[in-house]
């Protein structure tokens, strides 16, 4: 057998789970991705998108003959629109950080856009839940809230608005029961180690929006 084919079809199993090292391998992306973000590191984008590739082939499940063998459009179609969205946000930070030194200064959302956000989250779930559906994908409602979801927390880490670690809480939250309902075991456990974290993450951010919102003292 190929290196990389074995390499790509390696798996681990955990009593009667069979989970591909590919999902556990795109999720340590993911959460370094995560981490990156919360750092304010442009490396934070190049490695999401390595995790992206990978994960997508764990969601295309018969396509791919995962030991789930099911088709999660939502999840799979994500992680292309991730990659076209981090290199977006990976343009937008290399940018800030050769102008101002900063990659990004984290600050609220405006009205209009947390409304905009608002209703792009209701119209894109309706929207996206009758496309997965009639493609045929495994949970098409929920599949539609994480995959709405997901690409507007990335937009909005993207333009530095504080809100997107609370997006995906709502995208945690729906995503955990789902994952696990469907035996994607290592994705499921990191949206529950994530919705910790983003909690971290918005704090984070929180502190420095304010800290950099503080007067200045003036010298007497």
């Amino acid at each position: 057998m190929n290196p990389l084919t074995a390499l790509f079809d390696a798996e681990l199993h955990l009593g009667s789970a069979v989970i591909l090292w590919r999902e556990i391998v795109g999720n340590a992306f993911g959460i370094a991705s995560a981490v990156g973000g919360m750092k304010r590191v442009v490396w934070a984008w190049p490695v999401g998108i390595v995790g992206n590739a990978l994960l997508f082939t764990v969601f295309m499940g018969a396509l791919f003959n995962t030991p789930q063998n099911l088709d999660l459009y939502g999840q799979a179609g994500r992680q292309l629109l991730f990659v076209t969205v981090s290199a977006y946000g990976w343009t937008r930070w290399l940018r800030s950080r050769h102008d101002s030194g900063d990659a990004v200064l984290p600050h609220w959302a405006s009205t209009r856009a947390r409304v905009g956000m608002i209703a792009t989250m209701a119209v894109g779930t309706v929207v996206f839940a009758k496309v997965f559906e009639a493609l045929g994908s495994w949970g098409p409602w929920p599949d539609a809230w994480i995959f709405t979801g997901s690409i507007l927390a990335t937009y909005g880490m993207a333009r530095g608005w504080t809100e997107f670690w609370l997006i995906w809480i709502g995208v945690d939250a729906v995503g955990v029961p789902l994952l696990f309902h469907g035996g994607y075991y290592p994705s499921a456990l990191l949206y529950l180690v994530y919705a910790g974290f983003v909690l971290w993450g918005f704090a984070v951010w929180l502190r420095i929006q304010r800290r950099a919102t503080e007067p200045v003292p003036v010298p007497e």
